[in-house]
């Protein structure tokens, strides 16, 4: 996993529009970068709804959010469609995005262990550094994290 106080690791990926978001194209805001297993999933839908409820709390706060996972850029935009997102949703396909953050790996669901998506929540300070990083972090208590951490970056 990445450190804190270190560069977060650059990216580029398409997103859920066909766009390319490029992590060194947003130096200058807080990032909050989440990984997640899947579209349209139980947890993964109630991860990216919380965000979407709190959305004004996120733009107060001056914060880009992109939610990473292994899916297409059409199970993407369907997902972000579905639920009305309101930020991007960015394809690793490959997951080489997910390894350079340590959110790729084993773990463990209903008795069975598999490799993939660790879900985990990174924030990237307007430097381009990780300020903050939890992996296992839970689908509903993402947000209340990540929103606490973006606030000690304005302190």
């Amino acid at each position: 996993m990445v450190e804190t106080g270190t560069p977060a690791p650059d990216f580029s990926l398409r997103s859920d529009s066909g766009d390319t978001v490029r992590l060194s194209d947003l130096r200058g805001r807080p990032v909050v970068v989440y990984f997640y297993p899947k579209d349209d999933t139980p947890g993964c839908t109630t991860q990216a709804c919380a965000i979407r409820d709190s959305w004004g709390e996120f733009e107060r706060a001056g914060a880009t959010v992109l939610g990473i996972s292994p899916d297409s850029t059409e199970s993407h935009e369907k997902f972000k469609s579905k639920f009305t997102l309101p930020f991007p949703l960015l394809a690793d396909e490959d997951h080489a995005v997910a390894e350079a953050y340590g959110a790729w790996g084993e773990k463990k669901n209903y008795g069975k262990t598999y490799t993939g998506i660790i879900r985990s929540g990174f924030v990237i300070d307007a430097d381009g550094n990780v300020a903050a990083a939890k992996v296992n972090v839970k689908a509903d208590k993402h947000r209340e994290w990540a929103l606490a951490e973006l606030a000690k970056l304005g302190s």
